[in-house]
């Protein structure tokens, strides 16, 4: 049976070709909103003056979780648009207006020069960024798999999961090697502002690959044949059958693979800086290095997940997490620079940066574990014609909102609580629901045929359901 990858003879655009495009496109967006978070503790006081530095952290936070909020409504408004007009001509547009807010980030006057309005406009934009990369993702990872082989989806569709992961990287070499070339004190007075601006020439670089590439033969195929959704809200979250699947992805899979992700990444981060008082530099080296080793992760574990399954994986990666995230963050407690005065297990040892590198490392293997499957298993879930809205809409609730949020609940349970270890709450609780709803009630995917809509798991289910009413009512049933 012939592919829907390229051939020579059908002249279908390069498999590699997709991939690098879309996963360098997403790279990029992924960026660009992580540079936002990296320098929380250099500029938050540029924009926002409560009054104490703990008080601007929280506020700049807060713009941060914005970009998060936000999100599930660019999943809702740009996934329709690429289940309407197609998906390459979406992912063009978000990320038009990813590098566009970004851009203007680095060319925003401090509240020294516009007061109040700087974190006005500085808030405006934190939103055109989550909304555009809200609609990002979706589209970037529904155009991979509409294009990969059967059996093979999850080892291609890992590559786009590298992307956040290479983004948040990329996003720390920048900011590093512009403290380091221009130094600190100039860093903190303007440098900071050049991660922002160089991201328009990646931004640039990006669209012109992308916009060579043609639209997913999938996706192709709905408009060759005149059957496009003509109303995929409706048909997304409407329909009853549908909408159960769109729960179940949001609350057996993706909320707790985002607060993983976050924690891991992101949120470490800020641990190391603010709670256990590694430097700015060290800190990113740290973070750097463990990304850098459990990067390949994402690939293996999307590979593994077309043999074993995506669930098993996921699951495990969930369940890893909570019971281990305690005694993980006890030993960087017992291997800070300076004695925290709050242990778990363990005492206090002194800084080793080999030993918070390991320790990272192993977090982000957690996160390659819930996040290297996740791209085919939210595809294999719904039907081309509405793919791209149904499997935004839970990623970006469970990336943006619970995941999104992990920083400052973190940081306002550390406050408010006197413990250094209450940050780990909120993502251990979240995972643990996700993990009993995800081995309760959530499928199999990684044998879904795509290319059959009637094999979509959604599908399956309206179909067994109105066989189900058929058979009570005594209608007859349709085949």
């Amino acid at each position: 049976m012939a592919s829907i990858v390229d051939t020579a003879k059908n002249g279908a655009q390069s498999l590699k070709k997709v991939i690098f495009a879309s996963s360098s496109g997403t790279m990029i967006e992924w960026y660009d909103f992580y540079i936002f978070g990296s320098l929380a503790t250099t500029i938050s006081g540029k924009f926002y003056n409560t009054g104490t530095e703990v008080g601007d952290i929280i506020a700049w936070l807060a713009t941060f979780a914005i970009g998060f909020i936000v999100r599930p409504f660019g999943a809702v408004f740009f996934g329709r648009i690429g289940d309407l007009i197609g998906r390459k001509f979406t992912f063009l547009v978000t990320m038009s207006i990813m590098g566009l807010a970004t851009f203007a980030v680095g060319l925003l006057p401090t509240r020294e020069t516009l007061g109040d309005f700087a974190g006005i406009i500085l808030i405006t934009l934190r939103i055109l960024q989550g909304l555009a990369l809200g609609g990002e993702y979706g589209g970037a990872a529904t155009y991979i798999a509409e294009h990969t082989p059967p059996g093979k989806r999850g080892f291609y569709t890992s590559w786009i999961q590298t992307t956040a992961t290479l983004g948040l990287f990329l996003s720390l070499g920048v900011i590093l090697a512009t403290r380091l070339i221009v130094g600190t004190e100039d860093f903190g007075a303007w440098g900071w502002r050049v991660p922002f601006l160089v991201s328009i020439f990646l931004i640039a670089i990006s669209i012109w690959i992308r916009l060579s590439l043609r639209e997913s033969p999938l996706f192709q195929k709905l408009k060759d044949t005149k059957t496009v959704s003509k109303n995929p809200l409706k048909e997304s979250f409407a329909n009853p059958y549908n909408l159960k699947w769109v729960a179940l992805a949001l609350f057996g899979a993706t909320m707790g693979q985002g607060v993983v992700w976050y924690t891991g990444q992101f949120y470490a981060l800020f641990y190391l800086q603010k709670i256990f008082g590694v430097t700015l530099v060290d800190s990113n080296v740290i973070i750097g290095v463990a990304l850098l080793l459990a990067t390949p992760f994402f690939i293996f574990f999307g590979w593994l997940s077309d043999k074993i399954g995506r669930k098993k994986i996921m699951m495990a990666g969930m369940f890893l997490a909570v019971v281990t995230y305690y005694p993980i963050y006890g030993l960087m407690a017992a291997f800070a620079p300076t004695d925290p005065g709050q242990y778990f297990l363990f005492d206090y040892i002194g800084y080793n940066m080999p030993a918070l590198m390991a320790l990272i490392f192993i977090q982000v293997i957690y996160v390659t574990m819930v996040y290297g499957p996740i791209a085919a298993f939210l595809v294999e879930l719904f039907p081309t014609k509405i793919r791209y809205t149904s499997m935004s809409l839970p990623y970006h609730i469970g990336n943006g909102v619970f995941g999104g949020l992990v920083p400052i609940f973190g940081l306002a349970l550390i406050n408010s609580t006197g413990n250094n270890f209450a940050g780990l709450w909120w993502p251990m609780g979240v995972a643990s629901i996700c993990f009993v709803v995800g081995m309760l009630f959530v499928k199999e995917t990684k044998d879904v045929d795509i290319t059959d809509a009637s094999t979509s798991i959604s599908m399956m289910g309206q179909v067994a359901g109105e066989k189900a009413k058929a058979a009570l009512s005594g209608s007859p049933v349709k085949e």
